[in-house]
Parts: structure tokens; C-alpha cells; sequence
């Protein structure tokens, strides 16, 4: 039996135990994975140092943060989310019990991504726990060092219930073939194609978080200066190695110079005037993602940037103006610190220009106007759309996370995590009496017992309504009585 097999297998025997069904097992998990981040935090930013040279702020911000508020808002939702949810009942089952009951899937498998290789693999961990799941994590291979750390796991959960697998692409295929009851993928389109194949052969549910080339549009007449500083900053942290980040802008010929003079000036200020030597600015993955990257500048014209040194995978801060759109850059998801200006004609062309190409995972549009904002949301689809900013909108748990299309499908954050790694059961729970009312439904099916399933299926009851319509009539009563008591 190989070590993947052996993994499933304990995690499902753990599973089938029940020991990750009461609240008190799910909370003492979810405090033992902050204990995890807490503990662990120099072996955690010293690795992603290692991995994409990121700084200890900013793994503070961009990988712990997330987390720690996944693990807070379940630790305080957790006896909210798990009890029943009441719902609208018919006539005909006004005196029953109708609820949906949230309960655990089984064996959750997550399969983590290396540009953020610790917020990404541990926040659906998160939903996992708190909704009694078992779970097999398998850290990216690509970035080593923290999946190295990744099975320090081990000291701080349930050794059974919760299974780290550390390897590459073989380890990934072996447990592909495995039957999970959810797969959760944070990666490629291309890579994501293949989860959901192997997925299929045992009918397993996935949620893919993928990506995609996520459009900039910039409208003349908002402020430049502002929007600028937003999209510098969403586009080259983490060296443009994010799912989200701008991948090109749109907007019209007239303010191309005056965007690339406003982003050149936000990059000097961001990472100084030589980001190869500045502390926040990080480095591409391995050679391999720099050799691609670097191949698709071929073509195009650097306004700003273009240096880049193989022997440690940098890249500077590069934007390009004048871009084709059937240029090499614009063919493929970038996830790299290059962007792209296409120049189009006004808020119409770049709609069309949107519309023509797979829908993007996040989508941006900067302008003052409510009428341009309205219009971009109307008429566009994507995972989520972000106006007059880049990148914040997955810092809120009430927002599902997710892709539309070839960018992805499913949800998480918060209470969407919670969700998507449980099964809603419908539940409906009657007495053996009332038969009388039964009747309508039983044959001979007569036009008269028609009538009365009409009126007693499709009226919907609003419990809420009829609870204040019986207050109101017993204050009424009451007043009533004590009026008459006191006018003898």
C-alpha cells in the first residue's frame, strides 16, 4: 500500500469514529492550528524567505493575517453556523419540523498552491475542521521550504484525522485516485482540468480556485494619481505572483503616458529606486516560471522595467505600453511583475474587449462615476468585481471567494468555506397525526382535493409573520380584558 493510500485510509477510519462531530473536538482543532501559526511563525517566514523571498511584515500580512481571522471567525460562529436552519413551510406542513442540518462531507482532500502557500492551503483547512471534516493537505512541491514546515501539522492536530502529504507531481496523481467526498485546488486552469477529471471517476464534488488574465479598467476622468498607487501596489506584491493582481489595464490613448508616469512614480516610493535591493520585493518562484515570464515580453515595448537576472529569478517592476492584443503577453495568465497597457476606445470597447476572453477571477474598474461602475457590473461576468481598488476584497469573509468559468468554480471564506465542505441536509421531521388533511394527497384524485392541495402546497407560510400577527392578537386580547375590567 503506497503512503498516499495509507494516508486516505486512516483519515476516512478516523473519520468514521465521529470524533470530529462535536463542537468541542472542532474548536480544540481550530485553537491547536493558531497555536500552529503562532508557534511556528519564525519556521514559517523563514521559509517563505527561502521560497519567494518574501519579508517577515509581509508574511505577516499577505499569508498569517487571513488566516488567523478564518480561525477567529469560526472559533466565534462555529455553534451559528452548525445548528439548524429553519425555512419557509407550505400549509400542509405548518405543524412540522423543517430545517436544513449541516453535517461533515468526510474526507476533505486540499491540495495547496505555492504563490501563497500558507494562507491558500490552511484557510480551506480551516472550513474543513470546523465542519467536521477529516482532511489529507498536500502542500505545492514548488515552494519547498514551507512544505517542509507544513508537516509540523502533525505535532498540533489529530495525527489520524488530519494528514499531510509532502511530495510532487507523482504524490499528487497517487492520491488523485483515491476517493475523497471534496477536492479543493488552488492552482492552474490547465492543472485544475485534470483534479476534476480524476474527480469524476468517483463522482466527487471540487471547489477550483484557479485564474486568468484579471482586466484594469482605468477611466479618463477619475483620479489618476490614486488609482495608480492602488494598482501598483495589487499588481507587484508578491512580485505579481497573485491569482488576483491585475494582469493588464485598459483605458483610453490619451492617459497612457500620464498612468505610466503616475505607476513609475509609486514604484520608486513602494520598492525604491532599486527594487532588487529592497526587502518587500520578492522574487519569482524558480527558473523555470522566470525563463516563461521573461519570454513573454518578446514583442512589446518595456515603458518602465524590463531588467530581470536568471541567477536569482528577479524581475524588476515592468510595464508595457502600446500592447497588441494578439501579442505573446496577452495570450496567458502572466502571474508575474509585468503589465500590460492595451489602449482602447472608452468604456464600450473595453466591455467588448472583456466579453470576447475567458471571465477572470477578479475584475477591476477604476472611475468616480456610479453610472460607469453600474454599467461594467451589468454587462461583464467574473469571480468578483472590485471597484477603485485592487486585491481587498478577499480580506472580507462575508464575500465568497471564487471563479466563474474557466477561472474556477465553488466558494470559500468564512461561512462560504463552511458551506462548501458540508453537506446541507434537508431535513423534515412529521407526526403520526392530522391524517384527516392527508387525505387530498391520497387517490381517488378528485378535483375537489385538487383545490385543496392548490391552496395547502403552493401557499408558502411566513412563520415570522404569523408569530407577530399572534402577539399582536394576544395584546389585543389583553387590552381588551383589562379595558372591560375597569369600565365596570
Amino acid at each position: 500500500m503506497s503512503r498516499e493510500q495509507l494516508a486516505v485510509q486512516q483519515a476516512r477510519r478516523a473519520f468514521h469514529t465521529g470524533r470530529s462531530k462535536p463542537l468541542d473536538f472542532r474548536v480544540q482543532q481550530l485553537k491547536n492550528l493558531q497555536r500552529f501559526i503562532t508557534e511556528r511563525q519564525k519556521d514559517i517566514t523563514d521559509a517563505l524567505k527561502k521560497d519567494l523571498c518574501k519579508s517577515e511584515n509581509g508574511t505577516q500580512l499577505y499569508e498569517i493575517f487571513g488566516v488567523e481571522g478564518e480561525i477567529k471567525l469560526a472559533l466565534s460562529k462555529l455553534p451559528e453556523w452548525t445548528a439548524p436552519r429553519p425555512v419557509a413551510k407550505t400549509l400542509l406542513t405548518i405543524t412540522d419540523e423543517a430545517y436544513i442540518h449541516p453535517e461533515p462531507l468526510g474526507v476533505v482532500l486540499i491540495i495547496g498552491a505555492w504563490n501563497y502557500p500558507i494562507s491558500v492551503t490552511l484557510q480551506p483547512l480551516v472550513g474543513a475542521i470546523a465542519a467536521g471534516n477529516a482532511a489529507v493537505i498536500k502542500p505545492s512541491e514548488v515552494s519547498s521550504h514551507t512544505a517542509k514546515v507544513m508537516e509540523l501539522l502533525s505535532l498540533y492536530l489529530d495525527t489520524e484525522m488530519y494528514q499531510v502529504v509532502i511530495g510532487g507531481v507523482p504524490e499528487t496523481q497517487e492520491l488523485l485516485k483515491e476517493r475523497f467526498d471534496h477536492i479543493f485546488y488552488t492552482g492552474s486552469s490547465t492543472v485544475g482540468k485534470l483534479v476534476m477529471e480524476a474527480a469524476a471517476r468517483h463522482l466527487t464534488p471540487v471547489t477550483l480556485e484557479l485564474g486568468g488574465k484579471s482586466p484594469c479598467y482605468i477611466d479618463k476622468h477619475c483620479d489618476l494619481r490614486i488609482a495608480c498607487r492602488r494598482i501598483t501596489w495589487g499588481k507587484y506584491c508578491n512580485c505579481g505572483q497573485t491569482c488576483i493582481a491585475p494582469d493588464y489595464i485598459l483605458c483610453e490613448p490619451c492617459i497612457q503616458d500620464k498612468v505610466v508616469e503616475e505607476i513609475s512614480k509609486c514604484i520608486k516610493e513602494f520598492y525604491t529606486d532599486d527594487p532588487k535591493t529592497c526587502t518587500d520585493y520578492g522574487r519569482i518562484i524558480n527558473r523555470r516560471h522566470f525563463t516563461r515570464i521573461t519570454a513573454l515580453l518578446e514583442g512589446s515595448t518595456a515603458a518602465i522595467g524590463g531588467e530581470h537576472d536568471e541567477s536569482h529569478c528577479y524581475i524588476a517592476p515592468t510595464v508595457l505600453k502600446d500592447v497588441d492584443p494578439k501579442s505573446k503577453v496577452m495570450q496567458e495568465e502572466i502571474f508575474g511583475p509585468v503589465l500590460p497597457i492595451v489602449p482602447v476606445n472608452g468604456l464600450n470597447e473595453a466591455i467588448q474587449f472583456i466579453n470576447e476572453r475567458e471571465k477572470p477571477l477578479a475584475l477591476y474598474v477604476f472611475s468616480s462615476s456610479k453610472k460607469v461602475i453600474n454599467k461594467m457590473i451589468s454587462e461583464t461576468s467574473s469571480g468578483a468585481l472590485l471597484a477603485n481598488d485592487c486585491l481587498v476584497h478577499f480580506t472580507i469573509s462575508d464575500l465568497p471567494f471564487g471563479g466563474v468559468g474557466n477561472s474556477g468554480m465553488g466558494r470559500y471564506h468564512g461561512k462560504h468555506t463552511f458551506d462548501q465542505l458540508s453537506h446541507l441536509r434537508s431535513c423534515l421531521i412529521k407526526k403520526l397525526h392530522m391524517e384527516p388533511v392527508n387525505q387530498i394527497r391520497y387517490p381517488p384524485h378528485t378535483k375537489e382535493k385538487l383545490r385543496w392541495a392548490r391552496m395547502l402546497l403552493l401557499k408558502q407560510v411566513n412563520l415570522r409573520r404569523w408569530r407577530q400577527l399572534v402577539q399582536v392578537s394576544m395584546l389585543a386580547a389583553l387590552a381588551a380584558f383589562v379595558v372591560k375590567r375597569f369600565l365596570r
